[in-house]
């Protein structure tokens, strides 16, 4: 054999090499199907199945839509000083749904968003991109932004009994979207006070 044919086989060799291997690296990081995005996703799998009228292939596609679209972000810390911050206007808008239950659902809908956005997600004024990148990145706990944002923002109701299932609903929005929150500023992993938080 010649020494041209030789380094031509070498050359084909490693650039079959090199492509195997970006093939395997991007297929690694892509969902590999129902099963990788349901363990991903959890309670937002099914979510998606039940927006899709139980098409899961429908279901998994945008949900791997959104895995490549915001997977690669790395979300930022928070400082402490800001974290503090946040976790007392949270405390008291904790206090004021005693009070004002809509209007302290409207601030954690605010709180959600401003938290998120520093953390580096889609800024507030985009909420379904926001919500669509939080999902990836807070699959199990991100029900509770979708239910105080929905509450914060339809009109109020009328009659007492209505009034009252509105306020307990909003107290179950405001305890889901607590999980997000303290996911979202570090509560308990940056020395954040949990049993602070607990009450509505």
């Amino acid at each position: 054999m010649s020494t041209g044919l030789i380094i031509a086989l070498i050359v084909i060799g490693a650039v079959l090499v090199i492509a195997v291997a970006a093939f395997l690296a991007l297929r690694a990081r892509r969902p590999r199907g129902g099963r990788d995005l349901r363990r991903r996703f959890g309670p937002e799998y099914d979510r998606a199945v039940a927006r899709h009228d139980g098409d899961t292939k429908a279901a998994e596609r945008e949900l791997s839509r959104r895995v490549e679209r915001h997977g690669d972000l790395h979300p930022e810390p928070l400082d402490p000083v800001r974290r503090e911050r946040f976790e007392a206007r949270w405390a008291a808008a904790q206090e004021l749904f005693v009070e004002a239950p809509r209007a302290a659902v409207s601030e954690a809908d605010h709180l959600l968003a401003e938290a998120a956005e520093a953390r580096g997600f889609p800024d507030s004024s985009h909420y379904d991109d926001q919500l669509s990148a939080l999902s990836v990145h807070h699959a199990v706990h991100v029900q509770g932004y979708r239910h105080v944002h929905r509450l914060a923002h339809e009109p109020d109701g009328n009659g007492v009994a209505e009034e009252r299932t509105a306020t307990e609903e909003m107290r179950e929005a405001m305890v889901e979207a607590r999980e997000l929150f303290e996911d979202l500023v570090g509560a308990g992993a940056g020395g954040a006070d949990k049993k602070g938080s607990r009450g509505i």
